[in-house]
C-alpha cells in the first residue's frame, strides 16, 4: 500500500454531490485523478482560481486535520485504529446543508442543530491522536500566523490543529477565500447548480482515511461506515 506523507479523517460526500463538486474543485480525491471543470459562466474570475485553495482535498469536510504518523505507529495500526472507532459510531442525521459563507470562502455547513456531529468529530480527534506526531516549529509557526486565541492556541498545542472540539465547526469547502462582492456574486450562481443536490436530511454515515501525496494532493485510502450502517452493509452482502 502506497504510504503518503500525511493522513488525514475527512467526511467526503458521495454521489451526485460528490460527482459535482469533483468536477466544481477539479480533483476527484475518491478517484484519485483531476477532473474537467464544468462550464459555468457569468463567475468573477476562473473557476480554477476560485477553486484553488481548496482543491487538493477533494470535496471534503474535516473531522481529523492532516497529520504526520508518530514514529511508534504505523498505516496498518491507524486503519486497525479508525476501523475500531467507526464501528462504535453511529451515523448522525442533519437536517440538511446550506451554503454559507465562512471566514471570507463559501462552504457547505449544516442546516439545523448540529451537537451530535461536533462530539463524533471529538472523538475522532481524540482517539486517533496516538498516531500523530508532534508538530514541527515550523508548522507551529504556520498556524500561529492566524493570530489564534488562547482556546485556539490551547487546541493547536495539544491536538495538532486549532479548530477542533470546542473550536470545530463543521464545513464542506467550496472556494477559497474572496472579497464579499465576488463571494456573492459565486454563491448566487453556484445556488442552483447545489440546490437539487443537497439532499433534506443530510446522512453523515461513514468516515474516509484519507493520504496526501507528494505532490499535495488527497487520495481515498480507505473509506469507513459508522457503526449501524457498518452492519446493515455486511448483513445486505451475506443475505
Amino acid at each position: 500500500m502506497t504510504r503518503f506523507q500525511r493522513y488525514a479523517i475527512y467526511v467526503m460526500p458521495d454521489g451526485a454531490l460528490a460527482r459535482f463538486g469533483a468536477g466544481w474543485l477539479g480533483w476527484d480525491a475518491l478517484a484519485g485523478c483531476a477532473t474537467d471543470h464544468p462550464v459555468i459562466t457569468g463567475l468573477p474570475r476562473p473557476l480554477d482560481e476560485i477553486t484553488a485553495t481548496p482543491r487538493k482535498y477533494g470535496l471534503h469536510a474535516t473531522i481529523k486535520p492532516p497529520f504526520r504518523l508518530a514514529e511508534t505507529t504505523s498505516l496498518a495500526a491507524l486503519m486497525a485504529d479508525v476501523a475500531a472507532l467507526t464501528d462504535r459510531l453511529e451515523p448522525v442525521i442533519l437536517e440538511g446543508l446550506a451554503l454559507a459563507r465562512l471566514g471570507g470562502f463559501l462552504a457547505l455547513i449544516p442546516d439545523g442543530e448540529s451537537a451530535a456531529l461536533r462530539d463524533m468529530a471529538a472523538r475522532a480527534v481524540t482517539t486517533l491522536d496516538r498516531h500523530r506526531a508532534p508538530l514541527t516549529e515550523s508548522e507551529l509557526s504556520r498556524r500561529r500566523a492566524a493570530r489564534l486565541t488562547p482556546a485556539q492556541e490551547s487546541m493547536l498545542l495539544q491536538w495538532g490543529y486549532p479548530h477542533v472540539l470546542d473550536e470545530f465547526r463543521f464545513h464542506i469547502t467550496l472556494t477559497g477565500r474572496l472579497p464579499r462582492p465576488e463571494a456573492e456574486a459565486v454563491a448566487g450562481i453556484l445556488t442552483p447548480h447545489l440546490a437539487p443536490l443537497l439532499t433534506r436530511p443530510f446522512a453523515i454515515d461513514s468516515f474516509c482515511l484519507m493520504g496526501e501525496d507528494e505532490g499535495g494532493m488527497f487520495h481515498l485510502v480507505h473509506r469507513y461506515p459508522l457503526g449501524s450502517s457498518a452492519r446493515r452493509s455486511s448483513t445486505a452482502t451475506s443475505a
